[in-house]
C-alpha cells in the first residue's frame, strides 16, 4: 500500500530485537518432537552444506553457514521470529534491564535501504532530529545499498563515545541531510509523569522492561503525595513497542482488582496456554514484598483514560485491552498496531538464543489482537485538523508473513483506498513540528483531559467500525466535535469468560 512498509524485518539498535515484542525467557532450549525429523530434506540440507564447502569460489566458515542457516529457518516463520548470535542476545538482555549502547533509533529494511521507524525518546539520534521515516542511505563513506539490514546494523554499533556519519533521505526534502550521532550508553526512563493541573494526572509508559513496574509504583505513589486528591489519570501508551510479558502484567494489575485474568495465551505445547492474573506471582520480577502493596487505593478506582495509536504494541495492547475488557479506562487515540503473539526466549547455549513464536494472545474477554489492534473508545486524531498521520504509519497486517488472527479471519485483510488520504497527511507532515507527549501542544492529551472533566472532546471525522467487544461509543461522525458524557470508571467485579 504505497508507502507503507511491505517487506519488513525490524531490528533495533541496541534495543530488544523486533517490533513491539512480549517476551518470556525460557531456559527450556528444546522439546521432544512428536514427528519424526524428516530425515530427506536435512540430506538435502547437508549436500548443500556440502556443496558450499567444496565449491564456492573462496573458503566459508563452517560456523557461518550454521548461524545463517539457523537465521533463515527462523527468520522465514514470522517477522518476529529471530536467531540471536552473541551480540543480539546481549542487546536483548542489557533493553529488557533499560540500558544499552547505540543511536537509539529502530529500523527495517525498505528498497535496499535502512527505514527509520522511530526514534527512541531522548537518545543520541532523537537529539539530532531523526524522525520516523527516515531512509538511511550511507553509513560513513559506505552505501547502504546492497547491505543487509544485519550488516547494516553492525556497522551503526560501535564503543560508546564514538561517533558515526548518517546520510539520510527525507521525504519532501530535495537534498540529502547529513548527521554526525555519538555511540552512547543509553539508559532509558520507562516511565515518566507529573501533574497536567490541580488534580489530573499523566502517567507515559514508553517501554515496558523490568524496571517499568517499580518506577511506575514510585511515580504513582509521588503523584499522589504531590494531589492526595486526584481527580483524573491519563495513562499515555503512545507509541510504546512493547516489551516483558510480566511488565505488562503488573502495570494492568496497579488499576485492576486483585486476581483478574490480565490476559491468556494459547499455542502448541502445554506452557504456552497460560492465565495471567494480577498476583504478584504473574508480574513480580525480582525477590521481595509485593511491589503494588503499597500502592494508594485510590488509583484502583480513580477515572482513567489511556492514550494508544498505531505505534502502541504488544505489552501496551494487552494493557489497553484489559482496562478495556473491565471498563476500567476509556481508551483514547487511533488503531492500535495489532502485535498479539508472545515470543519465547529458547537458549542454545550460553550466549546464543532462538527468539521463537510460542502463543497467541488474548484479552480477558478471549479477543485475538493479532493483525487487528486495539478499537478506541474515542477515536482522537494526533492534531485539531484531523490529519490522518496514522494512516501513513505501518501495523502488523501490513508485516509480510504475519500470523493471522484465528478469532477474527477478516483482521488484516480489509484494504481501503487511502492514497488521496496519504498524500494529503504527507503534505501537512512537513509543516508538523516533533510532537513532546506531555507539552502543552499534545493534542490528544487535551481531549484526555477534557473527558475525564465532562467536557467535550474533538473526535476524528471519520470513525472506524467498533470492535465487537469494545465499549460501545456512537458519535455524531458528521461532526468533527462531539460531547461524550463522562463516567466514572468502576472497578472489576468480575473475571470476564476466557476462550483459547
Amino acid at each position: 500500500m504505497g508507502i507503507k512498509i511491505k517487506n519488513f524485518g525490524l531490528i533495533t539498535l541496541g534495543m530488544i530485537a523486533g517490533v513491539a515484542a512480549s517476551f518470556q525467557f525460557s531456559a527450556m532450549a528444546q522439546k521432544n518432537v512428536a514427528e519424526p525429523l524428516p530425515i530427506e530434506e536435512l540430506r538435502q540440507l547437508a549436500d548443500v552444506f556440502g556443496l558450499i564447502k567444496s565449491d564456492y569460489v573462496e573458503p566459508v566458515d563452517d560456523s557461518k553457514l550454521i548461524s545463517e542457516a539457523i537465521s533463515g529457518m527462523v527468520a522465514s516463520l514470522d517477522p518476529h521470529s529471530a536467531y540471536l548470535d552473541k551480540k543480539a542476545f546481549k542487546e536483548l538482555q542489557e533493553s529488557t534491564q533499560g540500558t544499552f549502547v547505540g543511536l537509539g533509533i529502530e529500523v527495517g529494511m525498505e528498497d535496499g535501504y535502512v527505514k527509520i521507524i522511530s526514534p527512541i525518546e531522548d537518545s543520541p539520534a532523537y537529539r539530532v532530529g531523526l524522525k520516523a521515516g527516515d531512509l538511511i542511505t550511507r553509513l560513513d563513506s559506505l552505501q547502504v545499498k546492497g547491505l543487509t539490514l544485519e550488516e547494516a546494523v553492525k556497522h551503526m554499533r560501535g564503543e560508546p563515545n564514538t561517533k558515526i556519519t548518517l546520510t539520510i533521505a527525507r521525504k519532501n526534502v530535495d537534498k540529502p541531510i547529513v548527521v554526525t550521532v555519538n555511540r552512547e550508553v543509553i539508559k532509558t526512563q520507562s516511565v515518566k509523569g507529573k501533574m497536567i493541573e490541580p488534580g489530573y494526572a499523566w502517567l507515559r509508559v514508553s517501554q515496558f522492561q523490568e524496571p517499568t513496574l517499580d518506577d511506575l509504583v514510585k511515580k504513582i505513589t509521588a503523584l499522589y503525595a504531590q494531589d492526595p486528591k486526584i481527580k483524573g489519570l491519563v495513562l499515555d501508551l503512545r507509541n510504546d513497542p512493547g516489551g516483558i510479558l510480566p511488565g505488562a502484567v503488573g502495570v494492568s494489575s496497579v488499576f485492576l482488582p486483585k486476581n483478574v485474568t490480565i490476559v491468556t495465551t494459547n499455542g502448541q505445547i502445554p506452557e504456552s496456554k497460560a492465565d495471567f492474573k494480577a498476583k504478584r506471582e504473574f508480574y513480580a520480577t525480582h525477590s521481595g514484598p509485593d511491589p503494588l502493596a503499597k500502592l494508594p487505593e485510590a488509583i484502583k478506582s480513580v477515572p482513567m483514560v489511556v492514550l494508544v495509536n498505531t505505534g502502541s504494541a504488544s505489552a501496551s495492547e494487552i494493557v489497553a485491552g484489559a482496562l478495556q475488557d473491565y471498563k476500567r479506562a476509556i481508551i483514547m487515540g487511533t488503531q492500535t498496531f495489532g502485535k498479539g503473539s508472545v515470543q519465547t526466549i529458547r537458549p542454545l547455549s550460553a550466549d546464543t538464543a532462538v527468539k521463537l513464536t510460542t502463543a497467541r494472545y488474548y484479552t480477558p474477554s478471549g479477543r485475538s489482537i493479532q493483525a487487528k489492534g486495539i478499537t478506541p473508545d474515542l477515536n482522537v486524531e494526533e492534531t485539531a485538523n484531523n490529519d490522518g498521520i496514522n494512516s501513513l504509519r505501518m501495523r502488523e497486517s501490513d508485516l509480510q508473513k504475519h500470523l493471522s488472527n484465528d478469532k477474527d479471519t477478516s483482521a488484516g485483510t480489509t484494504k481501503r483506498d487511502e492514497v488521496e488520504e496519504e498524500k494529503r497527511a504527507a503534505e501537512l507532515e512537513k509543516t508538523l513540528k516533533p510532537l513532546e507527549y506531555g507539552s502543552a501542544d499534545d493534542f490528544q492529551l487535551k481531549q484526555a483531559i477534557n473527558h475525564l472533566k465532562g467536557l467535550p472532546v474533538q473526535l476524528a471525522k471519520v470513525v472506524e467500525k467498533a470492535d465487537a467487544n469494545a465499549t460501545k461509543i456512537a458519535p455524531d461522525t458528521t461532526k468533527s466535535t462531539s460531547t461524550v458524557p463522562h463516567k466514572p470508571a468502576v472497578p472489576a467485579t468480575k473475571v470476564p469468560e476466557t476462550t483459547k
